[in-house]
């Protein structure tokens, strides 16, 4: 038993052009459908959220404070003091690296491999720089701390401007003081009062 194929009937050409009419507004309303809900292709850059930029903000203060601790290791270099070179390194400048890692945590995700690279450099000076000082090598401690100075700076570099800018002026406005409060002159004094007996 056989099928016969069914034929369709011959459309009459005036149907063949409204057909093709048809087709093609139905594909031109598709394709500006698809251009009008595609959202443009032009997308705004990711930015890093107002909570995040105060976190770093605040741990950036911490690592300009420690890099300003680096003229103090300087002089400690200069003068081959061993052991209070590395108590700076161990006290004031340990929290380097926590800050960092603060701070690239909060980084937009295409600027952490470099950010945790450029950290990576700086601990790795620091650590030669301690072992330097440990082994009380001061040709090796002079070339360590400028290995340091460097990484300290490049990495820096991976900070917005604009956390990197508010942490420069919060410091310079904490370095100038309170305001409204009175320096008191030198050799002037406080008045203390007794507690009393009770």
């Amino acid at each position: 038993m056989s099928i016969a194929p069914m034929s369709s009937p011959s459309l009459a050409p005036w149907q063949q052009t409204l057909r093709r009419l048809a087709l093609a507004v139905l594909a031109a309303v598709l394709s500006l459908g698809l251009v009008a809900c595609d959202g443009g292709s032009a997308k705004a850059p990711p930015v890093i959220d107002p909570e995040a930029m105060a976190v770093i903000e605040r741990q950036t203060e911490g690592l300009l404070t420690a890099k300003a601790r680096l003229g103090d290791l300087a002089a400690l270099v200069n003068d081959r003091n061993w052991v209070f070179a590395r108590n700076l390194i161990h006290g004031p400048l340990q929290e380097v690296g926590r800050e960092m890692l603060y701070i690239n945590q909060r980084l937009l995700p295409a600027d952490r491999a470099e950010a945790n690279a450029r950290a990576n450099r700086l601990k790795d000076a620091f650590a030669e720089l301690d072992e330097a000082a440990r082994l009380q090598d001061g040709d090796r401690l002079r070339k360590d701390y400028i290995a340091v100075a460097s990484a300290f700076g490049t990495y820096l570099e991976v900070i917005p401007a604009e956390a990197l800018s508010a942490a420069e002026a919060n410091l310079a406005a904490a370095a100038e003081g309170p305001s409204g409060l009175v320096p008191i002159a030198e050799g002037e004094s406080l008045p203390i009062e007794a507690p009393a007996a009770g």
